[in-house]
């Protein structure tokens, strides 16, 4: 067996400003690792988070420093054993996913246990602005299911208010990027359940929501920045209704399906979610979507461009993956 494996940044812009109560940005910069065997290439797809510490060159030199051991014939297995979770490792996890499936010639579905992959409905993001500028994006976005809009301030009643007006018929999730209090949460909860919202994403700050415990909110309430990994199911048990399993938080595909069985075991609901990034990055959480209650895999509609045989959406319905893209 001779392996090759190349990694490299690449930046795909975004149709407009992608706003959370963190911050804005107008690229996807994102990694993609390339492992090449036989004459075969695996791809994988990862975003670094600064929110966790990472940036491009910390997660390349993460990639580069196990070169050798992935050349060497690294298996999804080990390296969930020597490297952390993170975009490091969900573009290595991913890219042996896919080299796996196109030496084997079986789909990555099918070695992860499924009998197929069917279409899902994903929710389409509505950045955080002002009360009418969230409501003209909602009003051009109003054929869409599931909208899931940004909140994190003052005015954020007026923001779901102003979505809801334009998009009537839309089921609603808010995501709140850690950006509440816990008195906001216990004023703002009753009225999201009155206007119909589903879900409230991370409403507390990570190390803050030990203060949910006890809360019996009305409307479910979904952890995202508090899990990343199995060993954060336990307190999100206590704490919430749902999470929100992503690949670049969790380290790969390999560990996103075993949070997402473990979570199912302890009775939450799992929300498949993404980082602004390519249908290459979406592709093995096509996966993890299996079953999800709420599919967020929006990333490439908010791109300026895809890349090549990215996903199918039709409208909010992406189909699954083509071979050539991934799996």
């Amino acid at each position: 067996m001779s392996r090759r494996l190349s990694v490299r940044e690449e930046r795909w812009l975004l149709r407009g400003a992608f706003v959370i109560s963190r911050g804005a940005k107008t690229e996807a910069r994102v990694i993609v690792v390339e492992i090449e065997q036989d004459g075969v290439v695996g791809r994988g797809e990862a975003v670094p988070y600064a929110h966790y510490g990472q940036t491009i060159d910390s997660e390349l030199e993460r990639i580069r420093a196990l070169r050798a051991d992935v050349e060497c014939g690294l298996g999804r297995l080990e390296l969930q054993a020597v490297a952390p979770a993170g975009a490091a490792r969900n573009a290595l996890d991913c890219a042996l996913w896919d080299l796996e499936a196109k030496l084997s010639g079986k789909r990555a579905w099918e070695s992860a246990g499924l009998s197929g992959l069917s279409p899902v409905t994903t929710c389409f993001t509505i950045s955080l602005g002002e009360p009418d500028a969230m409501a003209r994006a909602a009003r051009l976005a109003a054929d869409r299911p599931i909208l899931k809009l940004k909140i994190g301030g003052p005015g954020d009643l007026d923001r779901v208010e102003s979505v809801r007006d334009a998009a009537p018929s839309s089921r609603l999730v808010v995501d709140a990027n850690e950006g509440l209090e816990f008195e906001d949460l216990r004023r703002l909860a009753p009225e999201l359940a009155r206007l119909g919202v589903l879900m409230i994403e991370q409403p507390l700050r990570a190390s803050d929501d030990a203060a949910l415990e006890g809360y019996a909110s009305p409307v479910l309430l979904c952890a995202d920045e508090s899990l990343h990994t199995r060993a954060d199911l336990a307190a999100c048990a206590r704490r919430y209704g749902a999470v929100n399993i992503k690949l670049d938080k969790c380290g790969g595909l390999t560990e996103a399906l075993a949070v997402a069985a473990q979570a199912r075991a302890l009775g939450l609901q799992v929300m498949a979610g993404c980082m602004v990034a390519t249908s290459l990055a979406m592709a093995p959480a096509m996966i993890l979507a299996q079953g999800a209650q709420v599919v967020d895999l929006d990333g490439p509609l908010l791109l300026a461009r895809d890349r090549e045989h990215g996903l199918t959406f039709t409208g909010s319905v992406i189909a699954p993956p083509d071979g050539e893209l991934w799996g």
